[in-house]
Formats: C-alpha cells, structure tokens, sequence
C-alpha cells in the first residue's frame, strides 16, 4: 500500500472523533471540569429530542479530574456536562470512595452523582449498602433517605436516614436507628458515627442493651472500641441487683465502673429500696455502690411502713451468696434515721438488709414514741418490717415521759427492749441496773417515786405503762413519797433528755424525698348583697 494511501484511511479514522470534539461548546464560565471520555467499545452519537447525547456502548470509563466512572453503557450530554450510566455502574473518588449501582446520574458541573439499585459505597473502614444514594462529591456528602446498612469490622448499623462525610468519616443517622457491637445493641432515632473514632454520639431517647446491664439516655456518646458511655438527660444504667440513674452517667464496660451526677436514684431490685442522692458511684464487680453529696436518703418500703436513713455517705455492699444473700448499707457521718414508730440518729450506722438489723455507733441516740434510748452502740432487730427488739450496750439509758411529762428511766450497763405489736412489753436489764418510776393516782398526780438498784433486772409493760420489776440479784428498792423527793434523786446519773435532737420526717427526707407542698386555697370572694330594688311599693287604699 503506498503512503498517500495510508495516511488517507488514518484521517478517515480520527476526523469523526475530531468532529466530536469540535462539535462541543466551550464551558461556560463557572461550570464544572469537562468529562473527559477514556474508553468505550462503540460510540453513537447525535441529537434526541432536541438535545446532543454520545451513547457509548461496552466497558464504558469516564474521567473528571480525580474522579472515575465505569459502566456497561453510558449517556453523555455534552451540552451541560452529564451523564446517565446504566448496568454494573461504578464511581471513584481519589482512589479511597467506591459507589455501585444498577443505574447512575452524573453532573460534573454541579459534581453531583446519583446511584440506584442495589447501592455500595465502600471506603478503606466501612462497607454501606443502601437503595438509592445521592453522592455531592464537591462536598464529599453521602446522603440517602430510603434505609441503609452500614458495615465495618466489628459493627453493623441501620437507619432510615443518613450523612456521610467522606472526609471527615462521620455519618449521621435518624429513623428507626440500631447499632449493633459485639458487646451491647443501640437503638435510638438520631445518632451520629465516628466511623475513625468508632465514637456514636445520639440525640434523642436511647436505649443500649448488653449482656450485663442496660443503659438508657437522651443525649450522649458511646464509644464502641473502649466501651466508655458518657450520657446526659435523664441517664440509667440497669444490671440485675440495681438501676443507677442521674442527670448524667458514665459507665465503662471493661471496668464495669459508673459514676452518675445530679438527682442521683439508685434502685435495689431484690427489695423496695432506693437511695437518693447528688453524686453515685457503682463498682459491678465488687458489688458495691456509693451515694453522697447534699446528704442522700435511702427510702425501704415495708409492709404499710416506710424507713428513711440519711446521712453524709451511703454505702451500698451486695452479699455474697451462700453466706449472705442480702446487702449492706453502711452511713456516715451523722446519721439519721426516720419512721413513723421510729427516729433515731447517730454518727455511724450500718443496716444489714438481710438480716433486717441497724447497727448505730458512736453517740447512738433512738426514739419510740415518748421514749428515748441512748448508749454507746444499740442494734434494733426488725421482724416483719416492725421492731421487735432493740439492744443497747454499753451505758444504756432509757427514759420515758409519763402522762403528766415525768421522766421514768432505766439504765444498766446492757439493755435489751422488747416490743409487741404497738409499744415496748419488756426491757431485761443486765450489769449496775437501776429505775426510777413515777407512780401516780389516776394519771393526774404523783403518789411517789419507785426507786431500785440491781445486779440485773426486768421491766415488764402493758398498754406502754410500767405493770411490774422483777430483780434478779442483790435488789435494793425504796418509795419516796412525793414530798420527800428531793431534786437530785429525780434523775439518775448521766440523766439526759434530748428532744432537740430528734429527726423529724422533713429533716430527714431533705430535698431528695421532699414532701410535696399543697398550695393555699384562695379565700372565696364575699358574697356581695343582694342589689335593692329601685320600685316603691304602692300604698294601699
């Protein structure tokens, strides 16, 4: 073939794509990079409708800036810079961002792609599958509104609606949203997702359910890798012996340690009892929990009765199973206790639930109706949510108003009172016992003073007054006329009456368990008389 010949059919073969070429306006002023064509097995072209279009046909490939587009077939609009893609579509954004589809759209003026059917958008960390997905690539924006699943190495996440910021690898979700870890399940209706920090922050009511506890908040962070939880807006953790809540709440799983904060509550699930408080930390593994700040309460509800302990701290300390099923609440310093057949305070207190004992220490001073009982540490044993016995050991001293406001008192060096249904029957006295009682005539006057020592004594009572003193060794009695008593002997040494101090229900329950206040009613507006009629009666003929 000669050369003439040659360099002929070469021009046959590139003028039509010069022609293409030529044929395309410049941009205008302000639009985007031209997509430039990179392959195609056939190339039709024409005009359809009024409007320019390449059909490129067969292992189609595209190109604007770093950006690549792959398709079995393709549309191109020249005139405003499109495409329309069709069968195993596929865009890629500097090598990191994947999208797949059935069918895609593609302005490169506006760089903004849409992808349908059967949707993946794959980046080095996480894997989203979806229906339909708009991508603006100038934004470097993922958004799709149809429901998506999002998958990386340890977790899954579906929702409704949702962002992706390719950049800044955070998505945001809303709708029907369940993040699932390897650990715990989320489910909440907005919730952003730090695909780098694995970070998931949520806005809204959010539920977190684990193999041990559960959580739930309005506002907050989990942190999926460290299993940290920083939560706000009427926070609680749930495990099987507690539920610790707060105005905010932080918890780490691998520590199984929680911290909550403002309007505290704590909840034990085994009986009705809840702990109020400012501040509550909960250790899970040791079983222990600790409430203070603003002088927390602990409220038992019991029967028909209510116990209320308060005090500057309050430990909680779950038993050990077989040796002690029952936890422990231990209160420091000033402890006060309130019930309505019941009032006591001290500096240190311990009540073991299991056992259904408080323990006071350290200036124990208690309160049963008018009488009061003091001594250098006391046990009060519960039966059936009432007292059935309190033990006071070591100078024990009790005194008891009579109707016209005497002081009757025992006091030894151990005490043991028992109770009956309503009031004190018996009070067995052991080591230095010694009474002083007031007899009196028809609860009006005083017709003596019964005073007696003894080794050991016993009191016995009916309807709260004094029946019969039983001395067991070595008993010396005397009856003192009224007369004859003299001021020093009403009252036995170490005599010491302390109403000031006794707990009253609003002391003791504080802002925690506050009572609530009923508002005043308004005084009803006067009746105003009734309006004199202006018509005279006419006078009678």
């Amino acid at each position: 073939m000669s050369l003439s010949k040659s360099v002929f059919l070469v021009l046959l073969l590139v003028l039509p794509l010069l022609g293409w070429s030529q044929a395309r306006p410049a941009a205008k002023p302000g639009s985007g990079q031209p997509i430039e064509l990179i392959s195609a097995n056939s190339l039709e072209g024409g005009t359809f409708n009024g409007v320019e279009i390449r059909k490129l046909l067969g292992n189609v490939s595209l190109r604007q800036g770093t950006t690549l587009l792959y398709a079995d077939s393709m549309y191109q609009y020249l005139e405003r810079n499109a495409i329309e893609a069709f069968s195993n579509v596929r865009i890629i954004q500097n090598d990191t961002i994947t999208i797949t589809g059935n069918r895609g759209t593609y302005d490169g003026d506006t760089r903004k792609a849409r992808m349908v059917g059967n949707v993946t958008l794959r980046d080095p960390r996480m894997t989203l599958t979806t229906q339909l997905l708009d991508y603006d690539l100038a934004n470097n924006l993922a958004y799709y509104s149809t429901g998506g699943h999002l998958q990386d190495p340890k977790n899954t996440l579906d929702s409704q609606f949702g962002y992706y910021n390719t950049v800044s690898k955070v998505f945001s979700f809303k709708r029907n949203v369940k993040l699932v870890t390897p650990e715990n399940t989320i489910d909440t209706d907005t919730l952003q997702y730090n695909t780098v920090s694995k970070v998931a922050y949520f806005f809204g009511p959010t539920r977190i359910k684990g193999k041990n506890q559960n959580l739930y908040a309005e506002n907050g962070t989990y942190n999926t890798a460290t299993k940290e939880a920083n939560f706000g807006r009427n926070a609680k953790i749930e495990t099987p012996e507690y539920l610790l809540g707060g105005d905010k709440l932080f918890y780490n799983e691998l520590t199984a340690y929680g911290v909550a904060t403002g309007r505290v509550s704590m909840i034990s699930k085994k009986d009705n009892l809840e702990i109020r408080g400012d501040v509550g930390r909960y250790w899970r593994a040791q079983g222990r929990a600790k409430v203070y700040g603003s002088r927390p309460v602990m409220r038992n509800i019991s029967g028909k009765d209510t116990l209320y302990l308060t005090a500057d701290t309050l430990v909680s300390i779950e038993g050990k199973p077989p040796l002690n099923k029952g936890a422990v609440i231990y209160a420091y310093k000033k402890a006060r206790i309130f019930r309505s057949d019941l009032q006591g305070r001290a500096d240190s207190l311990t009540y073991d639930r299991q056992d259904s004992i408080i323990y006071l220490s350290h200036d124990p001073v208690l309160w049963t109706k008018k009488n009061q009982l003091t001594a250098d540490s006391m046990e009060i044993r519960q039966r059936r949510g009432k007292i059935d016995q309190m033990r006071l050991y070591g100078h024990a001293f009790s005194i008891g108003l009579d109707t016209i406001g005497n002081y009757n008192q025992v006091k030894g060096r151990t005490m043991v009172a028992y109770f009956g249904e309503k009031a004190i029957k018996k009070i067995d006295v052991v080591g230095n016992a010694e009474s002083l009682y007031y007899a009196l005539e028809g609860d009006t006057a005083v017709s003596g003073v019964n005073k007696s020592l003894s080794a050991t004594m016993a009191l016995r009572f009916a309807d709260d007054e004094l029946q019969t003193i039983s001395f067991i060794t070595n008993p010396e009695a005397k009856f003192i006329p009224p007369n004859e008593l003299k001021p020093e002997e009403a009252k036995l040494k170490d005599f010491r009456w302390r109403p000031e101090d006794r707990p009253t229900r609003r002391q003791t329950l504080g802002k925690h368990f506050a009572i609530p206040v009923k508002p005043k009613k308004k005084p009803a507006p006067a009746r105003k008389p009734p309006a004199k009629s202006s018509k005279r009666t006419p006078a009678k003929k």
